[in-house]
């Protein structure tokens, strides 16, 4: 299973990518997950748009859609979704044929307060709902006081948190599954 990953921060130390690579480590047999940057995304205008796509909207548009499910890890700026993400979502949602309807779909995320990014994943929900995306709905994952899970190297070392994000994985899986079967050779 193809699950493509998408962090909504930028930032070199971010913990929402760093969140995304532990994903990677601790997804279950056969579950390939990889990580997409955003860097590449220009700013969303309609006069380009009525160009054309930009070719790094191409790219991430196929990568959606080839993909069997996606995790979005989104920090919370202001009380929710940031810039770079929200930028990245209109785009790719353009007509024609945008590839997150009936994607099966995640969203974690991780932030230094104690909430963990609640809202922002709420704000998410509302644009996924809009989409027609099939967001999965338990278990949440919302890392908060980020800065006291992941080590000076990056790496998760609570495990409370891994448990609760390999179990977030296993229960996307199912629900990719559940809701997209794939053919059986």
């Amino acid at each position: 299973m193809e699950i493509l990953a998408l962090s909504g921060s930028l930032r070199t130390q971010s913990y929402n990518t760093k969140a995304l690579k532990a994903a990677a480590s601790l997804a279950p047999d056969g579950v390939n997950l990889t990580l997409v940057d955003l860097g590449g995304v220009p700013l969303y205008r309609e006069e380009d748009y009525a160009q054309g796509f930009p070719a790094a909207i191409e790219a991430l548009r196929e990568a959606i859609r080839r993909s069997d499910a996606v995790l979005i890890a989104t920090p919370e700026y202001n009380y929710s979704v940031p810039g770079v993400l929200k930028n990245a979502i209109d785009w790719v949602s353009r007509p024609p044929d945008q590839p997150f309807a009936d994607k099966p779909l995640a969203i974690i995320g991780a932030a230094a307060g104690p909430l963990g990014t609640a809202r922002a994943q709420y704000h998410l929900r509302q644009v996924f709902l809009f989409l027609n995306a099939l967001v999965l709905n338990q278990p949440e994952v919302m890392i908060g006081r980020a800065h006291d899970v992941f080590d000076d190297a990056g790496h998760l070392r609570d495990e409370p948190t891994k448990e609760r994000l390999a179990s977030l994985l296993v229960a996307l899986v199912a629900w990719a599954e559940r809701v997209q079967p794939r053919p059986r050779s």
